[in-house]
């Protein structure tokens, strides 16, 4: 009896010097004191959640309405740097080419008599935006559209033929055209027909993206400037269904939203976003609720880095008491965001019940034995 005794003694000893007990975090009263007096680095912004003023607006309230800066409408036959052109010269009388051995690769037709076309071979616009036409020298053409191109050559021309007339048609667009790429059915360059096209209009036309909508994020390059938003807001959101422009480059990206469960909840893990628009209340759901036999209802929090009125992000802690019932309604208005994490706090009234467990647990191996020697001893009495 004075062993047994001794080893209780020495367990409790033991457990008395333990300095914390098994804990999923720390308790509600805990956060808000780290929160509020840090022992390093500035304090934390604590929001209570107990008004619908408090709910921090959504990421849909906050979306700019001007997204990338805008330009003038194109002419669809706007021709520069690396466009091919088809360009026919028609004579009548004495042609300018008829029977010029340096032509070279010049083609010669008679369309009717006393008329006759001059096709040139494939012209391309070189780097520095000039065609090169024989007679005629270099001709800066870039900026310009085909028609206007017809009458730099015809002026060019006017003085060595007989009222020439040309035509110009561009052969292969590079000009008017933008590249797709990343998450679509048919990455690539796509020449613009109309220079209308929407960047939705521009995802249809290349096939349509891969994967699901929600996961993808759209990356638009106008010149120096680049701008991010999700394929699924595009979608509801015609503000910002903004019309393409020749030259713009385009990216699908598989970038899915997630937030993060962690505390004394029903499950701790990392949930992506199973549509675009998730509320808080149904990521508490999502998580099991807190944990009846660990969790606080009272001590459910959100950590985020939000954006203060000069643009900095700054983390902020936002505190709902699920003990409320009007706490229900505003986790309805509240909206997640990418990289939220929800935290359920302990609750501190369950410590003394780990007391109990822990020291049960303990106890339980020496008490089997302890009964297990009384019996041997009393077989053999």
């Amino acid at each position: 009896m004075q062993v047994k005794n001794s080893v209780y003694l020495a367990l409790l000893t033991s457990l008395a010097g333990c300095a914390t007990l098994p804990s999923s975090g720390p308790t509600g009263k805990q956060i808000e004191k780290s929160a509020i007096a840090p022992q390093d680095g500035s304090p934390i912004q604590l929001v209570e959640i107990l008004a619908a003023p408090d709910v921090p607006v959504s990421a849909d309230g906050a979306r700019p309405t001007i997204l990338l800066p805008d330009r003038a409408l194109s002419p669809t036959d706007m021709v520069g740097p690396g466009d091919i052109l088809d360009i026919s010269i028609y004579e009548a009388g004495v042609t300018l080419f008829a029977n010029n051995s340096n032509v070279g690769a010049l083609t010669q037709m008679t369309a009717n008599p006393g008329v006759q076309v001059q096709r040139l071979p494939p012209t391309r616009i070189d780097d520095q935006g000039n065609i090169g036409l024989p007679y005629a020298g270099k001709i800066a053409v870039a900026g310009m559209t085909t028609g206007q191109v017809e009458v730099a050559i015809r002026t060019a021309l006017k003085r060595l033929s007989q009222n020439p007339q040309v035509v110009v048609t561009l052969s292969q667009a590079i000009t008017n055209s933008v590249i797709i790429g990343g998450e679509i059915s048919r990455p690539g360059r796509l020449v613009l027909q109309t220079n209308r096209e929407s960047l939705s209009d521009v995802i249809a036309l290349a096939g349509g993206y891969r994967g699901n909508a929600r996961d993808l994020t759209l990356r638009v390059t106008r010149g120096s400037s680049t701008v991010d938003m999700r394929l699924n807001d595009l979608a509801e959101n015609p503000v910002m269904d903004v019309r393409i422009q020749p030259g713009d480059r385009l990216m699908l990206i598989n970038n899915p939203r997630t937030y993060s469960i962690l505390g004394a909840s029903g499950r701790v893990e990392q949930v992506p976003f199973s549509r675009t628009s998730v509320s808080l209340a149904e990521a508490v759901a999502t998580a099991g609720g807190t944990n009846p036999n660990l969790g606080d209802p009272a001590a459910i929090f959100l950590f985020r880095y939000a954006k203060d009125a000069e643009g900095r992000e700054v983390p902020k802690v936002y505190h709902l008491n699920m003990m409320k019932a009007g706490s229900y309604f505003l986790a309805q208005k509240f909206v997640m965001q990418d990289n939220d994490v929800l935290y359920f706090g302990n609750a501190a009234a369950n410590q003394p019940s780990k007391v109990v467990q822990l020291i049960s647990q303990l106890f339980s191996p020496i008490l089997t034995v302890t009964s297990a020697v009384q019996t041997v001893q009393n077989s053999n009495r």
